[in-house]
């Protein structure tokens, strides 16, 4: 036996168990990469589609499918109503919104139209025609309020539903997109 080549096989011995450990450290670290890589993926994902969710809540763009909500808040101690309504465009549908919210005795505030491939989404912010701020009690104020909500989205729904019978479905124009935004400025 020879001094040297023992020696020598044991530091080649030694060399190829330490790049075992490296290449084996880097090994798990590629796998930990992964991981973590396929962690962040996965979290974006779900924050692009929390995002899509809030845009398709939001959106202007009238959907297939026919919807109403109707949201109530007190702003600056003022009764609002956002109404949003999607359905059918057809010829009469904003003057039966009016006359509507006419019946109702309430003021729009702000509307947001949009029509689409005959498809129309109404977004209204209205509000009753008389300030009802006087010294009340407050527990009658909110029923009255839950009650004029009700009756509203009762009689938008109706206005929704309602179908014209003097258009044919195959003789309706789709319309390019269009946005309106209507303010009305109230007097003091």
């Amino acid at each position: 036996f020879n001094r040297h080549s023992i020696y020598n096989d044991n530091i080649t011995n030694f060399d190829c168990i330490r790049r075992f450990v490296i290449l084996f450290g880097l090994l798990l670290l590629i796998q930990t990469d992964k991981a973590s890589l396929l962690a962040e993926v996965i979290q974006h994902v779900k924050e692009l589609k929390r995002q899509t969710s809030l845009i398709a809540e939001t959106s202007p763009v009238p959907t297939e499918v026919d919807e109403l909500t109707v949201d109530a808040s007190d702003e600056d101690g003022k009764f609002v109503i956002k109404a949003s309504l999607c359905c059918e465009d057809r010829s009469d549908l904003l003057p039966d919104l009016i006359k509507t919210l006419k019946a109702l005795r309430l003021k729009t505030l702000k509307a947001e139209i949009t029509t689409l491939g005959g498809r129309v989404k109404n977004v209204l912010f209205i509000t009753g025609e008389e300030d009802s701020s006087s010294s009340g009690e407050q527990n009658q104020q909110q029923q009255q309020q839950q009650y004029c909500v009700s009756s509203i989205q009762e009689a938008l729904k109706a206005v929704m539903e309602k179908t014209t019978g003097d258009e044919s479905s195959s003789g309706t124009v789709k319309r390019q997109r269009t946005n309106i935004n209507i303010l009305e400025h109230r007097s003091l």
